[in-house]
């Protein structure tokens, strides 16, 4: 379970470290082109019924933590999903993975090469 620390928020935001990694890409990719925009979710079981909403922000500190200390295989689609919610009115909504079997090109310790997703 990963943890998602934003701007003065006294309450981290855990999130599962594969589904983080997906959208640290997202965010990144965003914060860097200086754009703005929401992202949502669903609470957790063990916590009260609803649904957080934070603006993101470039100027808000942001610091993604990991409990895994591999970094995670990215699936395209599901990053592609998530950046194309980003870019809606409705900013982002993180939603759970759908699984698929595409291969990406994956750059580890300069090195170039094929990941299958599945």
């Amino acid at each position: 379970m990963g943890t998602l620390y934003y701007g003065g928020e006294s309450t981290p935001v855990h999130i599962e470290d594969r589904a983080l990694a997906h959208l640290k890409v997202v965010i990144a990719t965003k914060l860097r082109r200086g754009e703005s925009f929401t992202v949502s979710w669903r609470h957790p079981d063990d916590q009260p019924r609803g649904r957080s909403t934070v603006w993101i922000h470039p100027s808000i500190p942001l610091r993604f933590v990991f409990d895994d200390p591999e970094p995670a295989q990215l699936s395209r689609n599901w990053v592609e999903e998530l950046a194309s919610s980003a870019n809606s009115s409705g900013g982002i909504m993180l939603i759970s993975e759908h699984f698929d079997t595409e291969t990406i090109d994956v750059v580890a310790d300069g090195q170039q090469s094929s990941a299958s997703l599945t």
